[in-house]
């Protein structure tokens, strides 16, 4: 599993070499088939980040080139179409369509004057600074962008959706800035990704940064020459945030589920009380996720010695331990409502406006309505589409349940080190050592909690007018999407940190117990790989790689 730190360039350049090296592993794998309308997280992360190859069904380019064939028609027949009949400089007296054997056909005159403002628009659009993204996340956001081409709504070419399966295909990722947008459509940052299939700017191919005309002849793709709505489609999307988004969704969905294991090692440790977590207490009270969470604690425990008896535990134990399943079903319900939000976004385009091509007219449709259909059957909607406050909603709730999760773990943590709560010794100091064992290792865990809380900060509250003050509501949702995975990544290290500590409670404890420690399954797994790289400390030694390797090992750990 690819864990992202996504800071610089020269992190996109080892992602790009590592894709390379991994597209012979995948290229045997039956190909993904787009159709529009079923694209997964699991697909978006099997084609960004393994290099896992596309095509495109029959039916949905079926939908592609109706949709085009419909904004040609509208042009034809005098309705606005942005990028076509309108915002290029169009003279209203001149005819934007000739006659050939019969039938109208747009005049060469106005394409040329299209095409022209579809250039000048890619490259005026391309303002974002920061760091370029990682070579997967582009790849998501190509992944995603491309799946909703095929709704046929943008009304882009056909040869649009063929460029992008390309550029997919072929490992070719355009150089995309971090930053920028304000959300509503990554405009600043979208339409680096047109500008390089136009062959105007650089990408990655093969770890190295070329100029997308280069790498393009090399391969014999003709460069895309965009008309009509080509230019407004490739840019005016959320596609690059719901991408990155489903990757980062990917992450944490992998951490929630070590979760489980990581706990039940710490309650053990800590000699904890699993009365909470029985079923006739969850069903008392059976909030969504709450039953659910509880259901997989006791699964993670079955076998465990905290099913008997004890003189020394506490009949209940801090609220932090005592309501882990709380905390953990709040974050089972965030997880899958931002999951699900960005699944139906991904498969479900956010254009404005809306090409729809099968669609009649009523006989008594209203006036002001009519107007945008062509003829009786087709039609061109005005729509605010863009808005992507039902996913930014989702995305904010998820980080702000994960830095409350950070919070009650580091606050678990701490009591591992107070003999007050675990009869264990002080810092879980060695018998033999009389120094200072983990007693400054509380200031990382409150550091990267405090961070987490920051991080956390709903991203959708307010907003400044745009646009000559016709964009004045803004949705961020790619600092959303940054501090999901920063809290992502704090938590694996404040988990390592508590592993850390879990595993050297238990060998403590052990020594103790006459009658043995008898752990579940789950947690002596875990125990077992977490030993094999983090040996139990008897004397005070440097902690960071200790750290380093268990944040690792968490980052791939299998789950049954």
């Amino acid at each position: 599993m690819f864990q992202r730190q996504r800071k610089s360039l020269a992190v996109v350049v080892v992602v790009a070499v590592l894709l390379a090296l991994t597209t012979a592993v995948y290229a045997s794998e039956k190909p993904l088939v787009l159709t529009g309308n079923d694209l997964t997280i699991e697909d978006i992360a099997s084609v960004a980040a393994e290099g896992r190859k596309v095509s495109i069904s029959k039916e949905a380019m079926q939908n592609v080139s109706r949709s085009y064939d419909t904004v040609t028609r509208a042009a034809v027949e005098g309705i606005p179409v942005y990028g076509l009949t309108v915002g290029v400089g169009w003279n209203k007296d001149r005819p934007v369509f000739k006659t050939v054997e019969g039938k109208k056909v747009l005049s060469e005159e106005l394409l040329d004057m299209s095409r022209k403002f579809n250039i000048i628009s890619l490259r005026a659009h391309c303002a974002g600074v920061g760091p370029y993204l990682p070579v997967e996340v582009v790849r998501a956001g190509m992944l995603v962008r491309l799946n909703q081409f095929l709704t046929g709504i943008p009304g882009v070419q056909p040869y649009v959706v063929e460029i992008y399966e390309k550029y997919l295909n072929e490992g070719i990722t355009p150089l995309v800035p971090s930053k920028g947008t304000v959300g509503q459509a990554d405009i600043t940052l979208s339409s680096h990704i047109g500008l390089a299939m136009v062959g105007e700017w650089d990408v990655i191919y093969k770890g190295e940064t070329l100029p997308a005309s280069e790498v393009m002849e090399k391969l014999g793709i003709e460069p895309l020459v965009p008309v009509g709505k080509d230019f407004l489609s490739i840019l005016s999307t959320n596609a690059l945030a719901l991408g990155q988004a489903a990757l980062a969704i990917s992450d944490i969905n992998h951490y929630l589920a070590v979760s489980y294991p990581v706990f039940g090692l710490f309650l053990e440790g800590y000699n904890g009380n699993v009365a909470p977590f029985m079923k006739e207490v969850a069903e008392m009270r059976p909030f969504e996720g709450y039953v659910k969470a509880a259901e997989k604690l006791r699964k993670t425990l079955e076998g465990s010695y905290l099913y008997k008896p004890s003189e020394t535990r506490a009949l209940q134990d801090p609220l932090s331990i005592r309501s882990m399943a709380y905390t953990l079903g709040n974050v089972e319900v965030t997880l899958k409502r931002a999951k699900d939000a960005v699944t139906l976004a991904a498969n479900h385009t956010d254009d404005n406006p809306a090409v729809v091509w099968n669609v009649k007219k009523e006989k008594d449709r209203d006036p002001q309505t009519a107007r945008y259909f062509i003829g009786d059957e087709g039609a061109i909607f005005p729509t605010s589409n863009f808005e992507i406050l039902p996913v930014l909603r989702e995305l904010d709730s998820l980080n702000v349940a994960l830095a409350q999760m950070s919070n009650r773990l580091v606050m678990q943590t701490i009591r591992l080190e107070d003999p007050k709560f675990t009869n264990l010794s002080r810092f879980l100091s060695g018998p033999d050592n009389p120094g200072h064992a983990f007693g400054a290792i509380q200031k990382p865990l409150v550091a990267m909690d405090t961070e987490n809380r920051m991080l956390a900060t709903p991203t959708q509250l307010g907003a400044t007018a745009l646009a000559g003050n016709i964009e004045d509501t803004a949705g961020c949702t790619l600092v959303s999407v940054r501090s999901l995975e920063q809290i992502t990544e704090n938590l694996y290290d404040i988990s390592s940190l508590q592993l850390l500590h879990s595993a050297q409670a238990l060998d403590l404890r052990k020594a103790r117990m006459k009658d043995g420690l008898f752990m579940s399954g789950a947690t002596k797994k875990l125990y077992d790989a977490y030993r094999k790289v983090v040996p139990f400390v008897d004397q005070d030694r440097p902690y960071t790689k200790d750290i380093l390797e268990g944040a690792k090992l968490l980052k791939s750990y299998e789950i049954q």
